[in-house]
């Protein structure tokens, strides 16, 4: 079982002057675990994330000594984002980040890359049940979605 960090709040984003720090979280955590995406596709989306993804969503930030180290970004009941520094896999920060989640949510979703185990067993882990899988991510690229459910 992951170690609970003492010292990580989770608060809403302070807006887009904090987006880039969220990109760089979100850039460590998928260079970690998506190794199905080559370095360009990953500086594909980092634009989009930016300037389209994040200023759309509720963003909420997991912090720790008052610096970014996770977030998650939502769509009503749908969980659009959750990325955690890779330096800080392991210690229960996702965790906390779906705790509030689910306390504000009890019925959400998720889309998960299938090609990241990694990511399907935390969400599993969170009581998620996979309820569906499209063959292409919703680019109508070759990266297959898991769909999955909780509550």
């Amino acid at each position: 079982m992951p170690a609970h960090p003492p010292s990580v709040d989770v608060r809403p984003t302070t807006g887009p002057d904090e987006f880039p720090a969220l990109v760089r979280i979100w850039r460590s955590a998928v260079e970690a675990t998506h190794d199905f995406l080559t370095p360009a596709d990953v500086d594909g989306y980092v634009a989009p994330i930016l300037d389209d993804y994040l200023p759309a969503l509720e963003v909420l930030v997991a912090t720790a000594d008052d610096e970014p180290v996770g977030f998650v970004a939502l769509d009503g009941d749908q969980v659009e984002m959750l990325f955690v520094d890779a330096a800080r896999h392991g210690q229960g920060i996702g965790s906390v980040l779906m705790g509030h989640v689910v306390a504000r949510h009890p019925a959400v979703t998720v889309d998960v890359n299938e090609q990241n185990p990694g990511a399907l067993a935390f969400y599993r882990r969170q009581g998620f049940e996979v309820v569906g899988r499209s063959p292409l991510d919703g680019e109508g690229r070759p990266f297959p979605l898991l769909h999955l459910r909780r509550g």
